[in-house]
């Protein structure tokens, strides 16, 4: 894995966080699986197309990209080395066989210029240590005319698992959890730092547009409460916290997402995303 500047990141997807989402991508694309079509419908991928998928984590995109151009071909990347082996592992079981993944870092990675029309990503462009150069380097990959589309998190007040998560501040601490910086998952929450960051690695028509979708944290209220507090903030908060802390959150947690079972007794949680779609001009000198 040569060229890796994110380093930082780059330890965390190749230590617990990367396995805990190998573990449980089943689970986290019941999560944010919603996002998918909208995402893929804004890419415009047609038959032919070759598709890079930027933080693929295990390759639910990937494989969804591929099989919307038999006759294209599909590339995901990420610094991730067990959700990579999970991505491939699910692929050759899929039988998609126009479809790679490479570990690597966005920022640096040495893409053939011009080799794909299309880069997509859900949720995986958050954590870049330059996102200027991360995306001017993901532009020059593609091909004059090609298209960037990619989802993530708006406003985290408008996320019912941060709203969750805030529940719990008599008991962890909890503090500015959810505040946007840089690199984190709410680093592009603001739609105007959004188009700053694209206008300067010379994309054009950049649209930033709101888009919602409910996902299923699990099956109970308790399972639900259990995975959030597994994921890497709820690890990295109840680390914080003494043996009585941690079980008071726990059962605060639960009581929280019993107001969101469903009547199959499925925990459904409102996430609010930034549905984003920007063009490398066709005049290549267009950009920086």
């Amino acid at each position: 894995m040569p060229d890796i500047v994110n380093t930082e990141q780059a330890q965390a997807w190749n230590g617990p966080e990367g396995a805990h989402w190998a573990r449980n991508q089943d689970r986290w694309n019941a999560v944010n699986g919603g996002f998918d079509e909208p995402l893929l419908d804004a890419a415009g991928i047609t038959r032919d197309h070759r598709t890079l998928d930027l933080g693929c984590g295990s390759g639910q995109t990937t494989r969804l990209a591929a099989l919307r151009a038999p006759q294209g071909r599909a590339l995901g990347l990420d610094l991730s080395g067990p959700m990579l082996a999970e991505a491939r592992s699910r692929a050759e079981r899929e039988g998609i066989a126009n479809v790679s993944f490479v570990q690597g870092d966005a920022q640096t990675h040495p893409f053939e210029a011009g080799a794909f029309d299309a880069a997509i990503s859900r949720y995986g462009v958050m954590f870049f240590a330059d996102p200027v150069a991360a995306f001017g380097n993901v532009g020059r990959a593609l091909r004059p005319g090609g298209r960037l589309a990619f989802v993530c998190p708006a406003d985290a007040t408008l996320n019912d698992w941060v709203t969750a998560m805030a529940a719990l501040s008599d008991f962890l601490p909890v503090g500015d959890f959810g505040r946007p910086g840089l690199p984190g998952m709410f680093s592009l929450a603001a739609p105007d730092r959004i188009r700053d960051i694209l206008t300067a690695a010379g994309f054009t028509g950049i649209t930033v547009d709101q888009t919602q979708a409910w996902g299923t944290w699990g099956h109970g209220a308790e399972d639900a409460a259990e995975f959030l507090l597994d994921t890497g903030p709820g690890r990295h908060l109840m680390e914080q916290a003494d043996t009585t802390a941690r079980a008071r959150a726990r059962r605060t947690l639960t009581d929280h997402l019993r107001d969101h079972e469903a009547a199959d007794g499925t925990v459904r949680l409102r996430s609010t995303s930034w549905l984003v779609i920007a063009d490398r001009p066709t005049d290549s000198s267009d950009r920086p």
